[in-house]
């Protein structure tokens, strides 16, 4: 699992080798354009320049701001930040005893009951809130048939998202990957805890082993979204400690079928822990099996998944992952009529006071 900022780094050379295309040049390196920019440079610029009192902070241990942060891993920009909307400014919301306040990012400077941005860039019935049925909404849904809302993004507490592959002891403790099922649901669809239980989405399906517990409520099924790693190489690819080996095979015009080989097992490595390594299960890939579901107005994936339970068939194995793309696709374009197009006001392509955990430019935020 490469750090992400040395993989985007990579990947723009990879696309620009010789600058032409213009992406090149902001990953060069500044002390030398021949050459990719490190993360040591990337990050050492970025503490050099962008952390208020980080310098000087370093400075005062004689400590570069990287080797500073190296150090302590945290460094403090503010304190006692709280109920920033209560301070006084010069210029902000007027309250009625006559002082001025800091107030809200919103345009308004207060918690909006209706929103203006939400009026200029169309949305019109839903600038007050609402409550608004999404693609999971259960009385939609046939929950006296097979139909149940997956969830598939809850965390365990031992793992984070797919990135602790490469933690041992982690995966030691947690590598099982089965369905939650509530045993009221479980009686209704006849699965047993350890049943082989085929999961159909709108662009394909998926097989995993059913767990009955008491643990998640009736109507809802759940499998952790930590699990379903993959390589397709013995040697290559993600790491041996979380991963199965699996095979991709083209089963028909736009299907594909994503299938296990071979569990986690040991392996020869520097590690003699490698050769210890006793648990083989990696999980199941699932997100493969989940269209394109972007939100209307934010543009995030709705996660949630309607999906439709049934015992695996013949010919199904634990971990089987099939996709139809042309159905993914199709997904997609319906979902893509339900928003509205770009620009918004002023040719804006997100509203200017709606911040970013890096804020770009704000010339990024133009069409």
């Amino acid at each position: 699992m490469w750090e992400e900022t040395e993989f985007w780094i990579d990947l723009s050379w990879k696309i620009d080798p010789d600058g032409s295309l213009g992406i090149r040049k902001w990953f060069e390196s500044p002390a030398d354009p021949s050459r990719p920019v490190t993360v040591d440079e990337y990050y050492g610029w970025m503490f050099e320049n962008s952390v208020p009192g980080l310098p000087e902070a370093a400075q005062a241990e004689g400590l570069s701001p990287l080797q500073f942060m190296r150090k302590y891993g945290a460094f403090e920009v503010a304190k006692d930040v709280y109920e920033v909307h209560e301070r006084p400014v010069e210029s902000g919301i007027e309250l009625e005893d006559g002082t001025t306040r800091h107030g809200f990012k919103s345009p308004s400077k207060k918690l909006e009951w209706w929103s203006s941005t939400m009026h200029e860039w169309g949305w019109e019935d839903e600038a007050i809130p609402t409550y608004l049925k999404t693609h999971v909404y259960w009385r939609d849904l046939d929950l006296s048939g097979n139909e149940r809302i997956l969830l598939p993004i809850f965390r365990l507490p031992t793992l984070i998202h797919t990135r602790s592959g490469n933690a041992k002891y982690l995966y030691e403790i947690s590598h099982g990957h089965p369905l939650w099922m509530n045993p009221v649901d479980a009686d209704a669809l006849g699965f047993s805890t350890s049943d082989l239980v085929r999961l159909t989405t709108d662009s394909g399906y998926f097989v995993m082993r059913v767990w009955r517990t008491e643990g998640i409520r009736p109507g809802v099924v759940a499998a952790s979204h930590h699990l379903g790693r993959w390589r397709l190489s013995d040697a290559l690819g993600n790491d041996r400690w979380s991963s199965a080996l699996v095979d991709i095979e083209k089963t028909g015009e736009s299907t594909w079928r994503l299938r296990q080989k071979e569990g986690i097992a040991p392996f020869e490595s520097d590690d003699p822990d490698s050769q210890r390594v006793w648990w083989k299960d990696a999980g199941v890939n699932q997100n493969l099996a989940f269209p394109p579901h972007p939100d209307p107005i934010s543009g995030m994936h709705a996660w949630h998944q309607r999906v439709r339970l049934s015992a695996a068939e013949s010919g199904d194995r634990y971990g089987d992952v099939v996709v139809d793309t042309s159905k993914s696709f199709d997904v997609y374009r319906k979902w893509l009529q339900w928003t509205k197009p770009a620009p918004g006001p002023g040719g804006l392509r997100r509203p200017l006071w709606i911040d970013r955990p890096v804020r770009p430019t704000e010339d990024a935020y133009y069409m």
